[in-house]
């Protein structure tokens, strides 16, 4: 922040400057400072297509949709081919629960970057969340071909599997997601809920423990926990 305040009070009509002060406050979760350097940076150059694209992102991390949906149709209208603005726009018509329209927009971002993982990754999450399992198995499988470290497409087949139960292989694909990210509270959980459907409840206990110390606020495992205590009696 410290450099981009500097190229700013060199050039105060630097738009990439302002947008990339914006980043930066996106990643310190500061939404409403990196809004209003995007704003400023659309402001000072309107055709900004990127800076149109990372407002509309800040908009859907709060929640309004519709601004988001609104800056990101700009942005692919300035540039039709960014299979980024694409992927973005899928990811909030999915956090609206327009699952079609999330799917056609990462269909469009593969199109245009077929080796994008983490398109078909969403993807998969959008036909998860339309409960057609079989295509978003298919589509974590091609995520986990093109990066075999994306531990969410893991997390996220394991729970596929889990719900056809298949609870083996659900384990096995936690196994490897917690390799990949060991301080994410949601893959223990899952593991432990695979265990607690295998009767397995002594593992479920330990798993639904660990996520808790990584997460002492997390809910469903306090509940899961519970649960898994009750039925272990």
């Amino acid at each position: 922040i410290i450099d981009f305040n500097q190229a700013i009070k060199l050039d105060p009509n630097y738009s990439a400057a302002y947008n990339n002060r914006g980043n930066t406050y996106h990643y310190k979760g500061d939404y409403d400072r990196a809004i209003a350097d995007f704003n400023q940076a659309i402001k000072l150059d309107p055709n900004n297509e990127t800076a149109y694209s990372n407002r509309g992102s800040m908009y859907a991390y709060k929640g309004d949709y519709d601004q988001a949906l609104a800056d990101i149709n700009q942005a692919t209208k300035l540039d039709p081919n960014n299979a980024g603005f694409y992927y973005n726009r899928g990811n909030t018509y999915h956090d609206k629960g327009d699952y079609d329209r999330a799917i056609a927009d990462y269909n469009q971002a593969i199109k245009l970057d077929p080796n994008d993982s983490a398109a078909y990754n969403n993807r998969g999450y959008a036909y998860d969340s339309k409960g057609d399992y079989d295509r978003a198995i298919a589509d974590y499988n091609q995520a986990i071909k093109l990066d075999p470290k994306l531990s969410t497409a893991y997390n996220n087949r394991g729970g596929m599997y889990a719900y056809k139960g298949d609870y083996d292989r659900a384990i096995a694909d936690f196994n490897q997601a917690v390799k990949l990210d060991p301080n994410n509270a949601d893959i223990y959980r899952r593991r432990g809920n695979a265990y607690l459907s295998k009767g397995d409840y002594d593992r479920a206990i330990a798993e639904y423990e660990r996520a808790l110390r990584i997460n002492p606020n997390f809910t469903n495992a306090k509940e899961m926990l519970e649960k898994a205590r009750r039925r272990g009696r």
